[in-house]
């Protein structure tokens, strides 16, 4: 509330203030204050949680990404762990098999060198016994035994 008074041709202005309305405004700045503290404050909470959401989802995606690259990678490995054992499993295979026609051959060889000096035998005895002049007197009969190891021949003359 204001008053005027003129006097001397200057102008007074003088203004009559309620206590009771500086009070209720100095009441509503503070509570203005508050509110606005607590707004403030609401808004920073909302915006942690949020920011916090979204480092997590960030984190889970990453998570989630570098599980899928970490199987990625261990199917890899075991990938080529099988390729390796699948490839020495055919080079064993192969040594073996190698190893078991040599071996067959060797002993194919041993029996044929056995069986040419049984032979060889045979026409030596035959070719003495054709020269022998009783041709009458006895027969030959032979027999052979081929074992594993080796070959047994036997002749016997029999007389008549």
């Amino acid at each position: 509330m204001g008053i005027r008074f003129c006097t001397q041709g200057n102008l007074v202005l003088i203004v009559i203030e309620d206590v009771d309305e500086i009070t209720e405004l100095k009441k509503r700045k503070k509570q203005s204050k508050k509110n606005f503290k607590k707004k403030t404050n609401a808004a920073t909470e909302i915006q942690a949680w949020w920011r916090g959401t979204l480092v997590r989802r960030t984190l889970l995606h990453a998570a989630l990404r570098a599980w899928i690259i970490q199987r990625w990678w261990r199917q890899t490995l075991e990938n080529q762990l099988q390729k390796k054992r699948r490839e020495a499993l055919v080079t064993y295979a192969n040594t073996v098999r190698a190893v078991v026609k040599i071996q067959s051959l060797v002993r194919m060889w041993r029996i044929h060198w056995r069986y040419c000096q049984v032979l060889n035998a045979i026409r030596v005895i035959q070719c003495h016994w054709e020269c022998h002049n009783c041709y009458t007197c006895a027969l030959l009969r032979g027999h052979c035994v081929v074992t594993a190891t080796h070959l047994q021949f036997h002749i016997e003359i029999i007389n008549p």
